[in-house]
């Protein structure tokens, strides 16, 4: 079955701005703790990001901004030097396949624990507000959640300036481009929403003021790489990190119409509800956002090909991100093109192995079998 046959508005190419895409399918980003207790990427990493490299548009795990970002195990850092060079052999080996890829930059904010940090400083956050949530895997294993530290007016500057350091190293280490993670509860997301920002200083209350930390943020990366390489995830829907405000909808369109002000490379929004629904309304959907916002639109979570095909067909999204299935098929983009039948699923217990059991092992598609 050829492309006409299948997706051919999900197949077709696509120019994100100046970077050519062969295709409209997006990897997601995905925490996959390979990069072991040095917090480095590392031949392993690299060669999983090049088995999916035919995909329009990589985007890398989630990977921390400074020592204060840390809440998980074996996630990959971009703040020093040694973290930077790692991350070369990664974007060298997915180039040489003829792919583009995208760093995540991501803050864990209060969904982290004190045993990640130097001294056991306390997780930071907008508001002293604790995630409810059962447990968090730390070095020291599971420990329940604490109450984390409000940062103080003084100290956002600070973490703004981690957020532009990593994005320098981000070029310096060959990506394409860059994606602030402003979602799943982590600290920009806590910033934004009502739930979990309570502050009473000019990073809380109004919309504008509850925006005002990832606009500086958009800002400082944008002194560093144009804005048109520089994309933004959101999660309106979700309830993923004890996550959920009542004036969702409100706040997420309001930030989507600011975002317009940069002409970004990209809005990511998850509007799938894989990842739990906080039932405070109706789901908010991708035409909502098209709606508002005047750029390129990535819709993730949850999306089969069909649907994929057809949001992007109707004009709701520009790209399609998927991300559990491309860990159990790296051909992912093949399949897809050619109506071959899916890897099964790959079982939670080895997503986040820390070796190449459910990693780099599964098979492609041999065309014998079709």
């Amino acid at each position: 079955m050829t492309a006409t046959g299948t997706s051919p508005t999900l197949l077709s190419s696509f120019n994100l701005h100046d970077l050519p895409l062969a295709n409209r399918i997006v990897m997601a980003p995905m925490t996959r703790s390979r990069a072991g207790e040095e917090m480095l990427a590392n031949a392993m990493m690299a060669e999983y990001y090049a088995q999916r490299a035919s995909t329009g548009l990589i985007v890398t795990e989630g990977t921390f901004i400074s020592d204060q970002a840390i809440g998980w195990q074996h996630v990959p850092g971009i703040y020093t030097q040694e973290q930077t060079q790692a991350w070369q052999v990664v974007t060298k080996a997915v180039h040489e396949k003829g792919g583009k890829v995208f760093l995540q930059l991501w803050h864990c904010g209060r969904a982290s624990h004190s045993s990640f940090h130097q001294d056991h400083q306390l997780p930071v956050a907008p508001s002293a507000i604790k995630l409810e949530g059962d447990s968090i895997h730390t070095p020291q294993g599971k420990q329940p959640y604490e109450n984390p530290r409000a940062l103080s007016t003084d100290e956002i500057p600070l973490v703004v300036e981690d957020y532009r350091q990593a994005a320098i190293n981000a070029k310096t280490a060959g990506f394409d481009g860059v994606e602030i993670h402003s979602a799943n509860g982590y600290l920009l997301d806590c910033f934004l929403q009502s739930k979990t920002n309570q502050r009473q200083d000019r990073y809380g209350g109004t919309l504008e003021n509850r925006y005002r930390f990832l606009k500086e943020v958009v800002e400082a990366i944008s002194q560093v790489w144009p804005t048109q390489r520089i994309g933004v995830r959101l999660s309106p829907n979700g309830i993923y990190n004890d996550m959920g405000s009542q004036d969702y909808r409100e706040t997420f369109l309001y930030v989507a119409k600011q975002l317009n002000t940069f002409d970004l490379a990209y809005l990511h929004v998850l509007d799938g509800l894989a990842f739990g629904f906080h039932e405070l309304g109706e789901p908010m959907q991708l035409s909502e956002f098209r709606s508002v916002y005047n750029g390129t639109i990535i819709g993730n979570c949850g999306y089969s090909q069909e649907d994929a095909d057809d949001r992007i067909s109707n004009g709701h999204a520009d790209l399609i991100a998927f991300g559990r299935p491309f860990i159990s098929n790296p051909d992912l983009v093949e399949r897809f093109t050619n109506g071959w039948p899916l890897n099964p699923p790959a079982e939670q217990s080895i997503w986040y192995s820390f070796d190449r059991e459910g990693y780099t092992d599964f098979p492609v598609y041999s065309e014998s079998q079709a």
